[in-house]
């Protein structure tokens, strides 16, 4: 935009030799050239058509008049940073052509002709100058941005750190309130039903075996709520993300990539369920596959829960007594009894399992939340 403006008021510029010569054919020449050359300066790209283009100016400027007014805009496109050394030349063969070529350029004429080059260099070096000052301000603007994107990443990921920690300390809190209850009040309960147990036999009072019986019913009730209570608090303080990885550490024959991205309000049954699910995948990979590469893919969507479990092996060939090889046909076909429980688990929870046999073994598992 600013180049145009340039070029526009060096075009304007140029109309003020009509003040010292009429408007006669050569003007108009130089006019219609001048377009002709902006135009041409937009799409030549290479150095050597640029030369070429400001040669051919130089030598229409030694015969035509008009190309000699419109010098300023026609150098406006050259006054580049690695061209200034040569337009400094040409500068000098355009004044030379006026003073001294076939145009005869007067006093007047020539000294409009040195002010509007000038001109042209002094609006070229203002449109470097706003490019470069455009260039820091849009790199200072990306630099901000990114740093701000940075900036963010960086809290977000600190804020799941937090709640990361904050979920494990409330399941390790779980986990110690459980135990802490079993081993200290489901003693104590343990040994109040020993005791009302033994007053019961050596009881030979019937007033008081009536009060024995519901002594005993009233603690048989608290131990089974305590027990309760105990099972449910444990299994609420399982982690599925670190017993998933703990299984991916102790698991030896080839390495695992696991991919997890689940919330933390997984309910328990999809927790067991998929812990399960991923020790037979792997029992069974060690058995049946001959893969160098497995895939663990724990991922939560908005309406479902999604595992996979994918390897890039075959099925073994064992060799049995004889030489002959044998293939585990229950394993090649998905109905085996490792399959068959897995298949059994997604279908309790409300799931869909597919198996895939293309390029290895794939496990692809999908249980909808409002099901589980």
């Amino acid at each position: 935009m600013r180049r145009m403006t340039g070029q526009l008021l060096l075009i304007l510029y140029s109309f003020l030799f009509l003040l010292l010569s009429p408007a006669d054919l050569n003007f108009v020449v130089g006019f219609l050239v001048s377009l002709i050359c902006i135009g041409m300066q937009m799409f030549l790209k290479d150095d050597w058509e640029r030369y070429v283009l400001l040669i051919c100016i130089l030598a229409g400027s030694w015969y035509c008049v008009g190309i000699c007014e419109f010098l300023p805009v026609l150098f406006y496109g050259f006054w580049t940073k690695e061209k200034r050394g040569i337009m400094i030349l040409a500068v000098a063969g355009g004044i030379f052509t006026g003073a001294s070529g076939n145009v005869n350029l007067s006093h007047g004429q020539m000294y409009l002709l040195i002010v509007g080059i000038l001109l042209s260099l002094v609006l070229k070096l203002k449109e470097e100058a706003y490019e470069e000052l455009e260039q820091e301000y849009r790199k200072t603007r990306d630099d901000s941005k990114e740093r701000n994107l940075l900036l963010q990443e960086k809290n977000r990921s600190l804020i799941e750190k937090q709640d990361y920690e904050i979920y494990t300390a409330t399941l390790q809190e779980r986990n110690r309130i459980a135990r802490e209850i079993h081993d200290n009040v489901g003693h104590l309960l343990s040994r109040s039903i020993l005791i009302v147990g033994a007053m019961k036999i050596v009881n030979e009072d019937e007033k008081l075996s009536s009060s024995i019986e519901q002594l005993e019913e009233s603690l048989n009730t608290a131990m089974t709520s305590v027990r309760e209570s105990v099972h449910d608090l444990h299994d609420d303080s399982v982690n599925l993300r670190e017993v998933t990885e703990e299984l991916v550490g102790e698991f030896t024959f080839c390495p695992v990539d696991l991919s997890y991205d689940m919330g933390y309000d997984v309910p328990r049954e999809i927790k067991y369920g998929f812990i399960a699910i991923v020790k037979e995948a792997l029992h069974n990979i060690v058995r049946h596959s001959d893969a160098s590469k497995v895939k663990i893919v724990m991922r939560e969507h908005p309406a479902l829960y999604q595992l996979i479990v994918e390897d890039n092996g075959t099925v073994k060939e064992p060799i049995q007594s004889g030489g002959v090889k044998a293939v585990s046909r229950e394993y090649q076909s998905g109905q085996g009894m490792g399959l068959r429980n897995m298949s059994d688990r997604v279908r309790m929870l409300g799931g869909m399992m597919q198996i895939v046999r293309k390029e290895g073994f794939r496990i692809f598992i999908t249980i909808p939340k409002e099901v589980s």
